[in-house]
């Protein structure tokens, strides 16, 4: 009789182990879930650290003139009344192949 009980525990406790390791909201599922925690984690950090210097950037623009004035020129290439705007145009660059041909 305590040979069949210990038989029984001994299943009983298999069984537990493998729904624990392979079932429904077993370890595996954790794991998975964890991981695609850590991942959403580093994600959102990213995204924060963005929007951090977006904010800085808007409120950099809000306070200082000077910085509405420098994006303007550097963006949109505006010039002042009075000033004169030069453009430095480089002249196309060669193909490697037309400067062995002795031109």
């Amino acid at each position: 009789m305590l040979r069949y009980l210990a038989l029984i525990l001994l299943i009983l406790v298999i069984a537990l182990q493998v729904k624990l390791w392979f079932g429904q909201g077993g370890m595996n599922e954790v794991w998975r879930l964890e991981k695609s925690v850590a991942e959403q984690k580093e994600k959102n950090e990213a995204l924060k650290a963005r929007n951090d210097a977006l904010a800085a950037e808007v409120a950099n623009l809000k306070d200082r003139d000077e910085a509405v004035e420098e994006r303007a020129r550097s963006e949109l290439g505006l010039v002042k009344p009075g000033e004169k705007f030069y453009q430095v145009v480089e002249p196309p660059k060669k193909p490697a192949s037309q400067d062995a041909d002795g031109d």
